[in-house]
């Protein structure tokens, strides 16, 4: 299957390969193998990055939900979400509210659309407060669950859980700067 999508999250699997999780337009979140990603004349090095937009082509599992990455795309690696701890920061918050909320392989574009918007956002203007909250509402609106008079973030934390760690800090560096 082939998908467009962003990675959200890497992580060591063996001492060659990857386990990739991408935010997709067509199947939500989906989690991968990159065979081989680690050598150094794999034909995924460079590609797999955090933030990096991509079109991705996926052999599902015979079982379980630990699919197979078989070649991808990059389209828009989104590198100044890297100029600064803060951008980085504020792109680190999207995406664990987005995964927070979605459902393992339950196909959401809104959501995906949502993540791309604030990524693609953060990449070329400076993350401040009015940014964070207007992804908290659109996230919220999304769901269903903006009430009025309410904060977003607080209706999402009634039923999602815990609001995201880095929301804290974020508010913190926002109010200094």
């Amino acid at each position: 299957m082939k998908a467009r999508g962003t990675l959200i999250r890497r992580s060591p699997l063996t001492e060659t390969s990857l386990i990739v999780h991408w935010c997709t337009h067509e199947n939500g979140i989906v989690k991968t193998v990159a065979k081989g990603a680690r050598r150094p004349k794999s034909p995924f090095a460079g590609k797999l990055d955090l933030f990096y937009f991509c079109e991705v082509e996926i052999h599902p599992a015979k079982s379980g939900d630990l699919h197979i990455l078989k070649d991808l795309t990059l389209e828009r690696p989104r590198l100044g979400l890297r100029r600064n701890y803060l951008q980085t920061l504020a792109a680190s918050y999207f995406v664990k509210l987005i995964e927070q909320v979605s459902e393992p392989e339950a196909p959401a574009p809104e959501l995906a659309d949502l993540l791309d918007r604030g990524l693609n956002y953060l990449e070329d203007t400076e993350a401040d407060w009015r940014a964070i909250r207007h992804f908290e509402k659109q996230l919220a609106e999304f769901l269903g669950v903006r009430q009025s008079g309410i904060e977003p973030i607080h209706s999402i934390d009634g039923l999602f859980g815990k609001t995201p760690k880095q929301r804290s800090e974020l508010e913190q560096r926002l109010q200094n700067t």
